[in-house]
């Protein structure tokens, strides 16, 4: 932020972190200028503070004479006639080297940083860089004097943790620049690296640092001007979990949503996609969480190991805002996170986002519109919280760079509908947006099923369109077995519920073998172990294999005379098929369970 030390404004109302401002006159008699979005000062003066507090807010609302803004901080001692400044710039946060292992608040405060300073609990008005000013980089240039460039275009690297952080030009470089100046060696982010002079011979020096506005998309100017591209996204994102991979894929770059009631499964079903997904980059955005699940993040993920090497944390960034936290901090959370993610994706790098979640994020907006007194939609949401929600979604995408790299940002959002109730505002809204439905059943996790994502409500558009990489790059006809196994588990479900009112005696052989077809199924291929070593991560290689095994077990059955012989062989099959789960595929035991499950099926065979 600018040092603004002019006041142009003073507080003429104060309704929780609603505070209505009005603008004073200039020289000339005309109001101060002021845009919505800008981020604003208001300075309180009964207060027994230190130091005189200069608490963050942002216009949310401009009348004439007058602005409604929201305060990032408890409001508390802000009264009428209390000097506000103006900055001059939209609420934004820092890109650069030093993004990486962070945990941030909504505001990209350093959380950590301030804790070593400050102690646990964050003083009002108390702001710290979001990167390092005194952290040294070596910066390598990629362009030389008399060079031209262009907005969003590779000026150099420098190396940031095991990747190569590549300096871009600023975002918002208008036309083509030529290099005048450019250095070499280790500097800060505030250290100019180069000078660019623009069409009209203006020279303007670039750090390996530049601010961003959240609230708007990192590549807009980028993608408006043909430097990069937008593309479809034709790539799964392979999460190694069983059920998602195979059933209810996300593409790399796409959307998706995991609703679900408390104690479904959602954040070590978070966890595991963030550890194990075939991404660069995770950024994990809690806002408006408990406490506790997010202590429980930043403090389990600097441990976690990481399968690339390492942990976990040097290929994050977490911003946290829990429900505790200011509701304006938890509302801007998220925008900061995709910022940040879109950053880089701009590099190249594919990202993963998981905002958790966004139903605290929509209530946030819920108490913001409230007090603004605007008129109120379904179970007093704002009315555009659908337009909001998919506003924030479209961010997510496959962009092809200006050197010609692809990046992607995968954008993944848990929903936390109140008593599991999907019918919610959030919850339809968000579905009427993504392309992929993981729908958390309270029914499975009390059944200890993992995940609890139940197969019969959930849905993926991504099936479909990815089937030309799934038929080239596993086998033909991939994608239709897939629709039969789900066709399975439907017809299964219908004898479940016709056996839980008849028994076993009501149903025939027949259906009796599709239900227990469909029960070996899920609790095979649908269920996996996060405490094993080995079926916790499922390689989609491996989860071909399986499904190859599976559909000959399956489809190829051994005459079965009754019930009881069918109860008999699928219990065998099933505790057989779960040990080659928990086994190594070049493993002793994987042979020896694989020839086991072939004697069961020739040994059926022989005795029919």
């Amino acid at each position: 932020m600018s040092d603004a030390v002019q006041v142009s404004a003073r507080v003429s109302a104060v309704h929780d972190d609603i505070v209505t401002i009005r603008l004073l006159k200039d020289e000339d008699g005309n109001f101060y200028p002021i845009i919505k979005n800008e981020v604003v000062l208001v300075c309180p003066q009964r207060t027994n503070s230190e130091f005189q507090e200069k608490l963050q807010a942002e216009v949310l609302r401009v009348r004439y004479g007058e602005a409604d803004v929201q305060v990032f901080e408890n409001t508390r001692g802000v009264a009428v006639g209390d000097a506000v400044e103006q900055t001059g710039e939209m609420l934004s946060v820092a890109l650069g080297p030093g993004l990486l292992g962070q945990v941030y608040d909504g505001l990209q405060n350093p959380l950590e940083l301030i804790a070593g300073q400050q102690g646990f609990f964050l003083p009002r008005g108390y702001a710290v860089d979001g990167i390092d000013a005194q952290q040294h980089w070596s910066f390598q240039p990629k362009v030389k004097i008399g060079s031209t460039v262009r907005a969003g275009d590779l000026l150099g690297t420098v190396q940031e943790g095991r990747f190569e952080h590549r300096i871009l030009a600023p975002f918002n470089l208008r036309g083509q620049a030529e290099v005048t100046w450019v250095q070499e060696g280790s500097f800060t982010v505030t250290t100019p690296v180069l000078r660019l002079s623009d069409e009209a011979g203006r020279e303007r020096e670039v750090t390996m640092q530049q601010s961003w506005p959240v609230r708007i998309p990192v590549n807009r100017d980028l993608l408006r001007e043909g430097y990069s591209e937008r593309l479809f996204p034709d790539k799964p994102l392979q999460t190694s979990i069983r059920l998602i991979d195979t059933f209810f894929p996300v593409a790399r770059g796409g959307t998706a949503c995991i609703p679900g009631p408390f104690g479904a499964g959602k954040t070590v079903l978070q966890s595991l996609i963030s550890r194990y997904s075939d991404v660069d980059i995770v950024v994990i955005v809690a806002c408006g969480e408990r406490a506790g699940e997010v202590v429980e993040t930043i403090t389990e993920f600097p441990n976690t190991p990481d399968p690339r090497g390492g942990t976990l944390m040097d290929r994050t960034v977490i911003i946290c805002n829990t429900s505790s936290m200011p509701v304006a901090a938890r509302e801007a959370s998220i925008y900061t996170g995709i910022t940040i993610s879109e950053y880089y994706r701009q590099m190249g790098y594919n990202v993963l986002l998981i905002a958790d979640s966004t139903s605290r994020w929509a209530q946030a907006m819920r108490e913001t519109s409230g007090r603004l007194e605007e008129i109120p939609g379904e179970e007093a949401f704002p009315a555009y919280l659908e337009s909001s929600i998919r506003a924030l979604y479209e961010r997510a995408g496959v962009v092809k760079t200006n050197d010609g790299r692809e990046g992607s940002l995968t954008l993944i959002g848990t929903v936390s509908p109140a008593g599991g109730n999907f019918e919610e505002p959030v919850t339809q809204a968000t579905l009427r947006t993504v392309k992929t439905f993981l729908g958390l059943s309270a029914d499975r996790a009390y059944k200890r099923a993992y995940p609890a994502v139940d197969p019969l409500i959930s849905w993926s558009r991504y099936l479909d369109q990815l089937s030309p990489w799934f038929e080239n790059e596993l086998e033909p006809g991939w994608t239709e077995r897939v629709h039969g196994l789900l066709k399975l588990l439907k017809q299964g479900e219908a004898v479940q519920q016709m056996m839980e009112v008849t028994g076993e005696e009501g149903v025939t052989l027949e259906d009796y073998l599709t239900w227990q077809k469909a029960n070996c199924l899920d609790q095979v291929y649908l269920q996996q172990d996060a405490f094993d070593p080995v079926d916790v991560s499922t390689p989609l290689a491996r989860q071909q294999v399986l499904l190859s095994l599976m559909l000959k077990c399956l489809n190829e059955l051994p005459a079965l005379e009754d019930k009881a012989a069918a109860r008999e062989y699928f219990v065998t099959l099933t505790g057989l098929l779960k040990n080659l789960n928990y086994s190594r595929m070049d493993s002793p035991d994987y042979r020896h369970y694989l020839q086991e499950i072939e004697n069961l099926r020739g040994g059926q065979q022989s005795a029919a």
